[in-house]
């Protein structure tokens, strides 16, 4: 599965983006706090690292931030590069 198929789906009583492939879950989970969104943690599975899922999910995640109005603070360290490495999305930094 590609990147561009997945089938992102919002949990947003858990806080949490999440797909499945091939059977096993990645996800991006966060928190808001008031209109701050700390997105916490990004996980792909060790088999399925390398595809481009983990970077789908999150630019999945801080485009609906960008539609609800609010701002990211990128806890987890994976975000926090995406973040740098894709100057547009600054503008959502908290």
């Amino acid at each position: 599965m590609t990147p561009e198929g997945l089938d992102i789906v919002h949990h947003s009583e858990a806080g949490r983006f999440e797909a499945w492939v091939e059977g096993l879950r990645c996800e991006v989970d966060y928190t808001l706090v008031g209109s701050v969104m700390h997105i916490t943690h990004t996980g792909v599975p060790r088999q399925l690292e390398g595809r481009g899922l983990a970077a789908a999910l999150v630019q999945h995640a801080l485009q609906w931030a960008r539609t609800q109005g609010h701002r990211v603070r990128p806890v987890c360290s994976y975000v926090e590069v995406y973040m740098r490495r894709h100057p547009q999305w600054q503008d959502l930094r908290a």
